[in-house]
């Protein structure tokens, strides 16, 4: 006969899997348990179990207090401290409510954790009790709150006011490359939640100085009650009723000032161990066994003192004995930890220095934009005052705010293969750049191009070929007395990436970027995004923005750019007419940044035959357009071009060279090598606001 099958059953849900699952609800409770006791009368028996718990509570958090490696790891403690200060007063009420009103009947009418403690420690005279009270009181209330009162009122002024500098020692990490933004968030964060508990702190130890001060109120009110409740009401003698009340009232203060003296206790413990990390014990041992010789001094002082006529020599010989004993171990301990240190050091070298096996993932990996120093100028970024990490983080607002580009972090290393005072700067894994400047010098322009009689070497400005002369500090009020500009080093190097971001703007703006820029839209526009016509409208918006930041136009305005590309590309695919709708669109902002002091846009234009001619070289094919010019004649329309726009870059200005729509973007890729500064805009771009003047005519 086969056996019977099991019944199906249901996996168990035990009663811990329910509370845990309802954890709040339990706490919530609790507290409302805390706050009925101040109201409801508690038979003795309860009130035993509320005292034990108080005892409980108390020293599960001095254990926690003396364990946890950093403070901010038991944030919760001002919320716990209310709590368990609400606790113990509740059960100060309802154990007055018991000793006045059943306190004739016995030292056993409010319980026998009272009962046991007024025996223990009163030891049959209330008069002991009433100092043992006294005492533990100032030690509580003078003593440890007032201590720990004024750290954490401290702590917390000097956490807010330290917030400023550590955030910008956090920027200046992040802009050198030390971490990334994750990290970044994380070190914020915890610098957030250190000042918000410190402040927490500052309050809540108000609430262990009042726990201190109430006690000793309720232990007056009970005693001077008592007696007359004992005397008027059941009619006891006078010394039988202050014996009785005073016993029962000690008995009640000692149980609720011993767990107030242990919390105060973890209070100090965690507002004192300060920026300490590792349990309390770790903490001291470990900065006590750094001195051993300290250990082996005390010893021999306590040796000494013994040694004087009527001191117990066994006891101070014993003590002497151990504090040497601790000493010795600690030194020992001391020095194969250093043995461990230096052994772990060189590994670490060794490590550093072999190949690494599995590292392929870390090799692909390439940095957007890296900026290596060679050895002597490596103190531009490590000198507690130094200024290039800041100012390079400063360009992330400057692009944002001038472009609208968000940039990349840079990441700022020291390369041993460059000459000393050289730099280099990459962009995508790709040397972009390299120059030369001096650490400790200053590089001076001289705008006149007249002689100037300046000790120092002679070399050109890495980021525009100036004439300029490298000095050093000295000189350097000598030169700006005389007319000349001065730079320092950092903002050498500063300009100079400056210009080579702005030349790789489109490398720069990846997929992600654009990704991250269309999430940081208004949700109509990023729905409006989503629903541009193509198989990827997010590399649609991605190839016309790095067409606009190719040209250097900004692109902050990124809804209507966004809304220019969803009107365009519901009649062609093509990224040029795209682009050129764009453009038109952006043409208040276009007109704008090409103004003049004077209100005026300059503008180059071409004679009616260069006119004639490229407008003919253009021919259409559906939304494809091609440009066919002979070689020669585009050659000869560069130099002429050239030659007019270098007699305004000479004074440092860039008027706008104006063609047809239709030539607008064949023009600019002829330009785009000679002079990459110089805006070609079509008629279209021209806003109905913007005052031209012509300022030259190629051809003409």
């Amino acid at each position: 006969m086969s056996p019977k099958p099991a019944p199906h059953t249901k996996p168990a849900f035990s009663m811990v899997d329910m509370g845990l699952a309802n954890r709040d609800v339990g706490f919530a409770v609790g507290v409302t348990l805390v706050l009925a006791v101040l109201f409801v009368p508690l038979p003795s028996v309860l009130l035993d179990l509320g005292l034990a718990v108080s005892l409980a509570l108390s020293a599960l958090i001095l254990m926690v207090a003396l364990w946890i490696p950093k403070p901010l790891e038991f944030n919760s403690f001002p919320t716990l401290l209310l709590v368990v200060t609400m606790l113990r007063l509740s059960l100060n009420v309802a154990s007055t409510r018991l000793i006045l009103s059943q306190g004739h009947t016995g030292p056993g009418a409010a319980g026998g954790v009272i009962e046991g403690f007024s025996r223990f420690i009163v030891a049959g005279s209330f008069v002991i009790g009433i100092v043992i009270f006294a005492i533990l009181v100032v030690i509580n209330f003078i003593v440890i709150s007032k201590g720990s009162t004024r750290i954490a009122e401290v702590a917390a002024r000097f956490s807010l006011d330290a917030m400023p500098g550590k955030q910008m020692a956090i920027d200046a990490d992040l802009g050198a490359g030390l971490i990334d933004e994750t990290a970044a968030k994380e070190r914020r964060k915890e610098l957030e939640d250190e000042s918000k508990f410190f402040g927490a702190m500052d309050g809540a130890s108000k609430f262990v100085r009042g726990d201190a001060v109430a006690g000793l109120i309720i232990t007056m009110i009970n005693i001077v009650g008592g007696i007359l409740i004992g005397v008027v009401q059941h009619g006891l003698p006078i010394g039988e009723a202050a014996n009785v009340y005073t016993t029962l009232t000690i008995g009640d203060g000692l149980v609720s000032q011993i767990p107030a003296l242990i919390v105060s206790l973890a209070a100090g413990l965690i507002v004192t161990k300060g920026g300490t990390e590792g349990a309390a014990n770790e903490a001291v041992l470990t900065q006590l066994g750094k001195f051993p010789k300290a250990l082996y001094m005390a010893a021999g002082l306590l040796f000494g003192i013994g040694l004087l006529p009527g001191f117990p020599l066994p006891v101070f010989a014993i003590l002497a004995a151990m504090m040497a004993g601790l000493g010795f171990v600690m030194d020992r301990e001391a020095k194969a930890r250093a043995a461990r240190e230096a052994a772990s050091a060189i590994a670490g070298e060794a490590a550093a220095s072999a190949p690494p096996e599995d590292d392929v993932q870390q090799t692909l990996k390439l940095d957007d934009l890296r900026l290596d120093l060679g050895g002597a100028l490596v103190p531009l970024i490590n000198r507690p005052d130094a200024a290039l990490p800041g100012k390079i983080k400063s360009l992330r607002h400057l692009f944002a705010r001038e472009y609208g580009f968000v940039l990349p972090s840079v990441r700022i290393k020291d390369d041993p293969v460059l000459g000393a005072d050289s730099y280099a700067i990459t962009v995508q894994g790709v040397a972009a750049a390299t120059a030369e400047v001096r650490a400790t010098g200053m590089m001076v322009i001289n705008p006149s191009e007249a002689a100037i009689a300046l000790p120092g070497p002679r070399t050109k400005d890495p980021t525009f070929g100036l004439e300029v002369v490298w000095v050093d500090q000295s000189h350097a009020d000598a030169a700006e007395a005389a007319g000349c500009t001065v730079v320092d080093p950092e903002s050498v190097i500063t300009t100079h990436l400056t210009e080579v971001i702005k030349q790789h703007m489109p490398e720069l703006l990846t997929y992600g970027a654009v990704q991250e820029l269309i999430e940081g839209l208004p949700r109509p526009y990023q729905k409006l995004a989503g629903e541009i016509s193509g198989t990827s409208p997010t590399i649609l918006v991605q190839h016309v923005l790095q067409a606009l930041l190719l040209e250097r136009i900004s692109i902050r305005n990124l809804p209507l750019i966004v809304e220019a590309i969803a009107e365009a590309g519901r009649t062609t695919s093509s990224v040029t007419l795209i682009t050129e709708h764009v453009r038109r669109r952006l043409s208040n902002q276009i007109c704008h940044a090409l103004t003049d002091a004077q209100g005026f846009v300059p503008v180059i234009t071409m004679s009616s035959a260069w006119e004639t001619e490229f407008n003919g070289a253009v021919r259409m094919n559906g939304d494809e357009r091609n440009f066919l010019m002979s070689p020669q004649r585009v050659q000869e329309f560069v130099l002429e071009a050239r030659k007019e726009i270098q007699q305004f870059a000479q004074k440092d200005e860039w008027p706008a060279l104006m063609v047809s729509p239709e030539v607008r973007s064949f023009v600019r890729s002829m330009l785009e090598r000679v002079s990459p500064m110089t805006q070609v805009i079509s008629h279209n771009e021209v806003h109905r606001k913007a005052a031209l003047r012509t300022v030259a005519t190629i051809g003409g």
